[in-house]
């Protein structure tokens, strides 16, 4: 027997030497969690959100690096044609907003409360998302606006697209500090979903951003592409 399945394994190339030892579904990284380079400052409200999580109001969401298969497979089958799916990219493609080392770029984690329709996002900006000396780059600040009001708008109607940003900077946000991100469901209006988005200190003395979010429901009978 032994030797049946040394003679097997002599046969398989690297790739499928690793899929003969590893399980089919394998559960991937969770980045929404604390890791070494998050500041005091943001481990101190994600544990005050955990706890808010203890009643079943808040719920923390779960991140990672890459689409989930299962949610992809159902966005690709109603919206994108077979033809539009080049598998070289795509077996490369990383959510861009985790495609950075830990604490270099994007640290965030985001809580939900689907009843009120509100989701907060507590971030961290690193290093390399320098703008102007000693402050975050307003492209990135837009950047992790859009994920979570996208996010707020997707927990109530599925999958949407941003349609239209309307960003007011008010402060700048310092480099590797933390701040609180709050969105909120305004309306609803056929497919048209309004969010509005303000970025506040972590001490909420200051108020660095404000938004508005325009985001589209998806027509699962109209294709992307």
């Amino acid at each position: 027997m032994l030797r049946s399945c040394a003679a097997r394994l002599r046969t398989l190339r690297p790739g499928e030497l690793w899929k003969s030892f590893s399980s089919e579904k394998v559960t991937p990284k969770d980045y929404a969690v604390p890791n070494p380079s998050w500041s005091k400052d943001l481990q101190f409200l994600f544990d005050q959100f955990m706890k808010k999580c203890e009643d079943g109001s808040w719920k923390r969401i779960p991140s990672y690096k890459k689409t989930l298969t299962e949610k992809f497979k159902d966005f690709q089958t109603r919206f994108l044609e077979p033809s539009h799916i080049k598998e070289e990219y795509m077996s490369k493609a990383q959510l861009f907003t985790r495609s950075l080392e830990d604490g270099m770029g994007f640290e965030y984690v985001m809580f939900c409360n689907d009843v009120e329709k509100k989701v907060v996002c507590l971030f961290q900006g690193g290093p390399y998302l320098q703008g102007a000396p000693g402050f975050i780059h307003g492209g990135a600040i837009a950047s992790i606006i859009d994920a979570t009001v996208g996010m707020c708008a997707s927990r109530t109607e599925g999958f949407v697209m941003t349609a239209n940003l309307n960003i007011n900077y008010k402060r700048p946000i310092p480099l590797c500090s933390v701040v609180v991100i709050n969105s909120q469901l305004d309306k609803i209006e056929g497919r048209k979903l309004f969010l509005s988005c303000n970025i506040q200190s972590s001490d909420e003395k200051t108020l660095h951003t404000e938004a508005t979010g325009l985001f589209i429901k998806l027509d699962p009978k109209k294709r992307l592409t």
